[in-house]
Formats: C-alpha cells, sequence, structure tokens
C-alpha cells in the first residue's frame, strides 16, 4: 500500500539526527509522501534543507500559536520567503487556549495572517485548535479560505462541527494517539468525518501510538515517522473498513489536498 503522512514534524530536534535512516525505515513501511511542518522562525530553514534532500518531503511553513509570543518584527516577510521559494503548503498555525500560561492574545491576529496567506496562494493549511473550536468556525466563516481546502490536524473537535467544518473545505486528520483507549470519543467523531475528507498523520515525534501498536519505538517515547502503517491499520480498525480500501481513499484526499 502507499501511505500519506500529512502531519509531521521531522526537523525537531528531538528526533535523531540521521534523517536519512528514518527516511529509509520510512520507505520501507511504504511511506510515499509526508507533510514536515515548521512552527517557528528558527525551524523554517531546517524544513526546507529536508524537502531539498528528500524527495518525499512536502514542506510547510508556518508560525505555531505556541510560538506566537516569539516572532520577530519581519516573521510574516520572512514567511513569504520561504512560500516563495517552496510554494507548497503553509503550517503548523491556528489557535490554542488549552496549553497553561500561554497568551492568547494576538493569536488570532497571526493566525488570520497566514491564512489569509494560504488563501491568496491556494496553498493548503494545516492548522492546530486547542480549546478554541467555536472561535475557529467563525474565524473560517468570516475570512477567506483556500480553495483546495485545509487540514484540521488531529481533529479533536466536537462531532456536531464535522458537518459545517467540512462545508467550509476542512480535511481532518486522524493520528496514532487517537488508538490509546481513552480516546474512544474521538474514535467517534471520526466516524462522522465524509470519506473524502479523511487523512492519516502521525504528528511524530508526539502524539504515539500505544506502546503495543508501536512499530519503530524511538528513545524516551517519541514517535518515529515511520510508525505510518500502524496509524493506518488503529484508522481502519477504529473505522471498520478494509485496510487497502482506506489506503486508496487517503492517497486520493491527499493528493487533492496536497497537490503541487
Amino acid at each position: 500500500m502507499r501511505l500519506f503522512d500529512a502531519h509531521n514534524h521531522l526537523q525537531d530536534n528531538r528526533l535523531p539526527d540521521d534523517t536519512a535512516s528514518m527516511m529509509a525505515e520510512c520507505t520501507e513501511a511504504g511511506l510515499v509522501r509526508m507533510v514536515v511542518n515548521g512552527t517557528h522562525e528558527a525551524d523554517w530553514e531546517r524544513v526546507a534543507d529536508l524537502a531539498k534532500r528528500h524527495d518525499c518531503v512536502l514542506p510547510s511553513f508556518g508560525l505555531h500559536p505556541w510560538f506566537v509570543h516569539e516572532r520577530s518584527a519581519d516573521w510574516l516577510a520572512r514567511l513569504v520567503q520561504h512560500l516563495d521559494a517552496w510554494p507548497s503548503a503553509v503550517g503548523e498555525i491556528g489557535l490554542d487556549r488549552w496549553k497553561p500560561g500561554l497568551p492568547y492574545d494576538e493569536q488570532e491576529e497571526v493566525f488570520l495572517a497566514q491564512l489569509n496567506l494560504a488563501a491568496e496562494r491556494n496553498l493548503a493549511a494545516s492548522i492546530h485548535c486547542l480549546k478554541s473550536w467555536g472561535r475557529l468556525l467563525e474565524l473560517l466563516k468570516e475570512n477567506r479560505t483556500p480553495d483546495r481546502g485545509f487540514l484540521l490536524h488531529s481533529y479533536g473537535g466536537p462531532a456536531e462541527m464535522v458537518e459545517p467544518l467540512a462545508n467550509l473545505g476542512a480535511y481532518f486528520g486522524f493520528p496514532g494517539y487517537f488508538a490509546h483507549e481513552r480516546k474512544k470519543r474521538q474514535r467517534e467523531v471520526f466516524r462522522r468525518v465524509p470519506a473524502d475528507r479523511l487523512l492519516i498523520e502521525t504528528d511524530a515525534p508526539d502524539q504515539a501510538l500505544p506502546g503495543e501498536r508501536v512499530t519503530h519505538p524511538l528513545d524516551q517515547g517519541l514517535n518515529h515517522p515511520a510508525n505510518i502503517a500502524a496509524v493506518y491499520r488503529a484508522a481502519a480498525e477504529a473505522l471498520g473498513q478494509a485496510p487497502e480500501s482506506l489506503a486508496n481513499q487517503v492517497e486520493e484526499n491527499f493528493l487533492r489536498l496536497f497537490s503541487e
């Protein structure tokens, strides 16, 4: 099966330095394409370097809400420069009222600046949202979004919001973390996701699968992107689908959203 990782952070310095070996393991697992998401100005160049060295990497550049307060005065111009060089995707961007001590001030301003950039260039956007689903829906309704759509990374919102979000162009990312027993609600929500809007993601090095499902363990419980096949199996099980049928549908969805 051809597998696609809609969201990870291969540039994260918690992962092993030997990315060539990691990529070889990903290829062996069946991974064809991965979206590697930058989160702040300091890691955008590393994302670009990974794309230069590995054909399967689709680079995405964005300012994550956790780093809004650290941005430079010219952050948006620097983001535009990266997207000029790599017109592929915008992300990870979003809203977060969950992380303790994280200021919410200016998050919406920064999010909308990046969403507008994605819409102007018709680039897929990868959106992070925690404890802000109602406000996110309002902002998406009030503002232009990319014609090709956008990814709700590791969608953890309520079931009743799936339809209105899908109507606005949303795709929904299922991570391996949702295979944990305590994530039953999230698995049930994904049964409401339209088949043509489902994507699979590892979010490596975070959101690891339950230990017994991990095929490529790393130190400190970090998530290897080669665990993607196990995430597909977990999603197929949760959705009651045949793995090959699911993989075919996800490939079609991924290529529709992230085609270059």
